[in-house]
Parts: structure tokens; C-alpha cells; sequence
């Protein structure tokens, strides 16, 4: 039996793969955003009239998905798509929370056409 200070503080002795459950994995949560954008973007040139629904279908799939990993966090995901034209985007975030239970990755997708870039911070919740 394992003393309960080894375990990460949002696992309980019954789970499994505590530490497993526990983490917020980026390359797993960057590769099921690469996924939904090249999905849901692919080839397409940039239209302003489609990128209301294009930002829905990315952020509906994402959270799906994430949610169906079953990790105990609170998702909250921010979309930016931007033609590629030859303007900056310049944006920042900043947050005070727990490095041991929460976690945040972005990804950065382009085509020849656009930007789209995709925040996710996952927040630990407690079991």
C-alpha cells in the first residue's frame, strides 16, 4: 500500500493509475485538437461568414472528446481563427492556480489560408 502523500492530491486509493487519471497530458489533449481543426478546417480558404461555425464545430468536438477521457477537470477552451493576410494577433493569458492539478497547452494550426489557434486549461477538480 502506497503512503497518500506519493499520490497527486486530486486522486483517491481506489483509482487505478492514480497519477494516469490525475494529469492533465498535453501532447494527448494537443493531438485530439490537431485532430477536430484539421477536421473541421482542412483545406479550406478563410471565410468570415464560416467562422462563427467553424470555431462551434472545433470547440463542441474538443470538449466531446476531452470530456470522454473521463480526467477529473473542468475544461475551459478559447478558439481564435484569423485569415493570414499579413496583420499581427497578439494575445495573452494569465491565471493563479495550482501547477500540481491544473494544466494548459495551445495549438497552433495554419494552412495557406489561415491561423487557427486553440487555448485549453484544465482545472483539477477535487474527488
Amino acid at each position: 500500500m502506497r503512503d497518500k502523500k506519493d499520490l497527486p492530491p486530486l486522486c483517491c486509493a481506489e483509482c487505478p493509475n492514480e497519477r494516469e487519471l490525475a494529469s492533465f497530458n498535453v501532447e494527448e489533449i494537443q493531438k485530439i485538437v490537431r485532430d477536430n481543426i484539421e477536421l473541421c478546417l482542412g483545406g479550406n480558404a478563410y471565410s468570415h461568414s464560416r467562422t462563427p461555425q467553424w470555431i462551434a464545430n472545433i470547440t463542441d468536438k474538443t470538449l466531446t472528446r476531452l470530456n470522454k477521457l473521463n480526467k477529473p477537470f473542468k475544461y475551459i477552451m478559447r478558439t481564435t481563427i484569423t485569415q493570414k493576410n499579413g496583420t499581427g494577433l497578439h494575445t495573452a493569458a494569465a491565471y493563479f492556480w495550482d501547477v500540481a492539478t491544473d494544466g494548459a497547452c495551445t495549438v497552433r494550426w495554419e494552412n495557406k489560408y489561415m491561423y487557427c489557434i486553440v487555448n485549453i486549461w484544465g482545472l483539477g477538480l477535487q474527488v
